[in-house]
């Protein structure tokens, strides 16, 4: 099982026919993602080339079309900063259930305005929610060789993962990679590997994600990691002590910061002496999470949680 996506999901990539957008939608579908739709506005009827052994995807003015047409569920959006917010409700509103944005750098108050877009569909009923931005997006490694014929929708290397039994979620895209490297070499793969990003103003966080994972029956135990500023990891602490069923491990970055120096994600900083990775530690400790303090660490602390 998975979480989110899996082999059948049906991907649309916003801003395709760009640098970035190209050469991650090849990358996606030499994985064996189905990218059924690229996004382009002013060039609707051309096609994009995938890689060798893959179908051309053609190119629609809009996401509404795209999900018509090609019945796209999914979008992954690389579009640039300035008009990510607005790729963000394009694609929510055109119908699609799951919109990953990896677009770094998107301005705090557009997202204020997506995120509110976003949560008024989901009071309407609506089944939408939005991972990112600036998040290295979702993986459900497939059996094939690299674990290739699952669905990777971002810029993950797909290679590293393997099909296994750890959900991995964190804010940090090259923590997430190094953590799916060190499950991969102990020869332990993964359900689905989600990154949340860690913009201060975003769209999934970590209590949604570990919800999924105690709910998959697949999901035996999951790595959590995350990093310095705000609260959510301390809320995260508190509902796993609360409700997971499972064994979580934890690894929080950012424990050498200085205060008010902003770390890496535009979320990650300590401002009055709040968010300090000392203080999420303990959050977790206190919860019976097990804590790994080096990143070298992360799949060692989740096997021992698990007595494996």
């Amino acid at each position: 099982m998975s979480i989110f996506v899996d082999k059948n999901t049906r991907v649309v990539f916003q801003g395709i026919t760009g640098e970035s957008g190209s050469l991650h939608a090849r990358g996606c579908l030499a994985y064996g993602t189905q990218v059924v739709a690229g996004v382009t506005p002013g060039r609707g009827g051309q096609t994009f080339e995938g890689p060798a052994g893959t179908k051309n995807v053609p190119i629609y003015d809009t996401v509404e079309e795209a999900v018509k047409k090609e019945g796209a569920e999914v979008a992954c959006i690389f579009v640039p900063p300035v008009g990510a917010a607005d790729a963000i409700c394009e694609a929510a509103a055109a119908g699609c259930r799951l919109v990953v944005a990896i677009t770094e750098g998107t301005p705090v108050l557009d997202m204020i305005k997506a995120r509110r877009f976003i949560e008024s569909l989901q009071a309407e009923g609506r089944d939408v929610n939005l991972l990112g931005p600036n998040c290295p997006g979702i993986i459900t490694p497939g059996d094939g060789p690299n674990s290739t014929g699952g669905c990777k929708i971002g810029i993950m290397p797909g290679h590293i993962h393997k099909k296994g039994p750890i959900g991995v979620l964190s804010k940090s895209g090259t923590l997430t990679y190094e953590a799916v490297g060190q499950l991969s070499a102990l020869g332990v793969g993964q359900t689905t590997c989600v990154g949340i990003g860690g913009d201060p103003v975003a769209g999934l966080d970590f209590i949604d994600v570990l919800k999924r994972f105690n709910d998959d029956g697949a999901t035996e135990g999951v790595i959590l990691i995350g990093e310095i500023g705000g609260s959510a990891e301390q809320k995260a602490a508190a509902w796993i002590k609360a409700n997971m069923k499972k064994p979580v491990a934890a690894f929080v970055a950012g424990s050498t910061a200085p205060e008010g120096k902003r770390m890496g994600h535009a979320g990650a900083i300590i401002s009055g002496g709040k968010g300090t990775a000392a203080e999420k530690f303990a959050a977790f400790e206190e919860a019976g999470v097990r804590v790994s303090r080096s990143p070298a660490d992360m799949a060692k602390t989740l096997m021992a949680a698990m007595g494996r």
